[in-house]
């Protein structure tokens, strides 16, 4: 039987952090370099359908995902929680169930701790050493409640380190003149955070803000002690040809944020 030969993804098919500890990578995917088709065209890595061409499109796109990280991607059922899962080998095992989550942490290499988005802020953590990393999926539920700050607490009962030890890096996510909010996302938050909701037209009289997701991430980092807090910048909704957007589209593919420790 011959051996199926796997491409890693093409380089538009994924940027990384400028800067990121040795011995651990990270990167996000875009919607380029797959075989989904319309409207999950072409690297979606969740399944949308029960239709078998598309259970078979995902599981490729999979394949060369994992190829391109050289490491095992474990993915979880996301639900806009706060729960962290500390993945182990057996997460990664083809058999394993998947876990209702919505962040990951490990310390062992070859095993990715893998979000998927398609607006939600995804968060990737890395220890300065190496030897632990994390991914959080942030929405505005999640963040509000404290999934960055479950993420961080998670790391640092692994490993021994200070807040200031590990870095993260915000990926791609609606940005903040897409995310138009209501009343209810803005009494989420703190009052110290609403300086990061700006005011926008009123439909019907209601009250509507402009939220800065990122700007809201990074500022709660930086309270738990993080210092290295970066983020690329980009707009999930302001970029079709790159980015898949419930916002926009509502019926659309999903993209994945991974960070994996490098099997020496």
């Amino acid at each position: 039987m011959p051996v199926e030969i796997i491409e890693p993804l093409p380089l538009d098919a994924f940027f990384r952090p400028d800067h990121w500890p040795q011995g651990t990578g990270a990167l996000m995917t875009t919607r380029v370099g797959g075989t989904s088709l319309a409207p999950f065209d072409s690297l979606n890595l969740k399944a949308q359908t029960a239709d078998p061409p598309d259970q078979i499109a995902v599981a490729a796109n999979r394949r060369r995902f994992a190829t391109t990280l050289g490491a095992t991607p474990v993915f979880l059922d996301q639900v806009h929680g706060t729960r962290v899962v500390r993945l182990t080998p057996e997460h990664a095992s083809p058999d394993a169930a998947v876990e209702q989550a919505d962040a990951s942490i490990t310390t062992v290499p070859g095993i990715a701790c893998t979000v998927m988005v398609a607006d939600c802020l995804p968060v990737l953590f890395a220890t300065r050493d190496g030897r632990a990393v994390g991914a959080a999926h942030a929405g505005w539920r999640g963040l509000a409640n404290g999934v960055l700050e479950a993420t961080v607490d998670a790391i640092r009962a692994a490993v021994p380190v200070a807040a200031g030890d590990i870095v993260a890096w915000l990926g791609a996510s609606i940005g903040p003149a897409k995310f138009e909010v209501g009343a209810d996302v803005l009494a989420a938050f703190h009052d110290a955070e609403a300086r990061h909701f700006t005011p926008a037209p009123a439909q019907g009289g209601v009250p509507k803000w402009l939220a800065d997701l990122p700007a809201l991430a990074e500022g709660r980092l930086r309270r738990l002690g993080l210092t290295e807090v970066s983020g690329c910048g980009l707009c999930t909704v302001s970029d079709a040809s790159r980015f898949f957007s419930y916002r926009r589209d509502r019926v659309t593919g999903r993209l994945a944020a991974a960070a994996w420790m490098v099997v020496a």
